[in-house]
This record gives C-alpha cells, structure tokens and sequence, in this order.
C-alpha cells in the first residue's frame, strides 16, 4: 500500500495497539462515545465510518448503543485493524488498512464520518479534512485542548504522545470553517474524576488514598463550577476535550 506518511512513523503506528491497555482504553472511549452521541442528539445517520478508529473501541459502544445500523472502520496500523476485528462489534461491517490520507470509498457515501483524537496526529490535516468532507454528508470531529502558555517547553511531553498539532476550541472552529465545514453542534469537555484516578493510581501507579481521590473530585468540581459562573471563555480555558457535529457546506477554496 503506497502511503504519504514517513515509513517510520508508520512502522512504529503498525505495532501501537500490540501491548494496549485494554481497561484504559475502554474507559476512555466510553466517554468520547457518549460525546459523539452528544453532539449527534436528535439526528439518525444509517451509514457511518470512523477514520483513526484506533483498536474499535469507541465503534464498541456506538454499536452497543445502536448508534446506526451500519459502520464501517479505517485504521492506519495493522495492530489496531486487528483488535478492531477481534472485538466482533456489533453493526460493523468493514474494516480497512489505509494510508492515513486517502479514504477508499465513493463521494457522499456516507452520512457521517467520525475522526476522535486523530486530528492532532496528522501532519496535514486540511487533505484528511477534505477526503472527510468529500466521503461524507456530516462529521464529528474531537481534539484534545492541548494548547496552553508555555506549550513550547512541553515539546517532549506532546511528541511522546505522537501530538504535532495543538487545538483550542477557537483555532479548531477556524480550521473547520476555512475548509467549508458548518458547526451544527458542539461540546465542551473536561476530564472526568474517574479517568484521572484511573490514570494517577493505575497508569502512573501511585499509591491510592481517600485524600487523593477527593482531591480528584474537588478540583474537578471546582473547575466545573468556575467554568460555569465565569460562561464560555472559562469553560473553554478548563476544557480536555472539544467535540464538534459539522456538514459540508462548500467546496471552498482557500488558495
């Protein structure tokens, strides 16, 4: 399979989901399911993909919930196309290796395409934004809210992560809009107790305490009253996450 992306990168993205954390990818993608079935509230779509679908597991849930009665899955590594395979997802019809840019199906083929936690990772992103738009009726897209003051001096920390893009809610509304995407709905998200405790007392291993799973609780609800008091602006400030429903509404050209 001809690709666009580095050999190297590539080989290092085939073998990523061998040695996955299952329980913590789970977790995870529970709540960016429930994100996308946020933002999607109200609407039905019949033919759905998800591009970057990882090892399935948010096409897992939407197909439990019964999101749409068809799904379909591209991944870039060959590690993540077989545990997507081997998880039996209800609903999912194909699954596909594919380059990272080009999406193997027709114009408008679908009614949605997903791309969760993807973006961030793609060196250029206006060439899978535009096969999304040209596969698809309506997107969801979320990023992660990595971009702070002083992100610079974190270089090691994003690149760890395989992060080369940093997203506000605003930059990413602004990426969208240029590229002739409307946003129907959108949510702002924060980082749930459960996932950080997840995180500090299983990933990272430190040792659990009721002190330190109430200081998880308080400082969420802290931030979740402040963001809420102060309006969007702080809400933005405080947010993990950002989930966006958008439809094709041009065929604009920027150049």
């Amino acid at each position: 399979m001809q690709s666009d992306i580095d050999s190297n990168i590539k080989t290092a993205y085939d073998g990523f989901y061998e040695n996955h954390d299952d329980a913590w990818r789970m977790l995870g993608a529970r709540y960016k399911a429930q994100n996308i079935a946020d933002v999607c509230k109200g609407r039905e779509f019949k033919k759905i993909l998800e591009v970057g679908a990882g090892d399935g597991s948010i096409l897992f849930f939407l197909g439990k919930w019964n999101f749409a009665p068809e799904m379909h899955a591209l991944e870039l590594s060959k590690s993540g196309v077989e545990q997507i395979k081997s998880r039996n997802i209800a609903k999912l019809h194909s699954v596909q290796e594919f380059d990272g840019y080009h999406i193997p199906f027709g114009d408008d083929e679908f009614d949605l395409v997903i791309l969760s936690h993807v973006l961030e990772h793609v060196e250029f992103e206006r060439i899978l934004l535009r096969e999304l738009k040209r596969v698809s009726k309506y997107q969801v897209i979320e990023v992660p809210r990595d971009y702070k003051f002083g992100m610079d001096k974190k270089t090691k920390h994003f690149l760890n992560y395989g992060h080369i893009n940093m997203y506000t809610p605003s930059s990413l509304r602004f990426l969208l809009k240029t590229e002739g995407l409307e946003i129907l709905s959108d949510k702002i998200s924060m980082i749930a107790p459960e996932v950080t405790k997840f995180n500090t007392f299983v990933n990272q291993k430190k040792k659990k305490s009721a002190f330190k799973s109430f200081k998880i609780d308080l400082e969420f609800g802290v931030k979740k009253l402040l963001s809420n008091i102060a309006g969007q602006k702080k809400k933005e400030e405080f947010a993990n996450a950002y989930t966006v429903l958008t439809h094709k509404t041009s065929t604009l050209k920027i150049f």
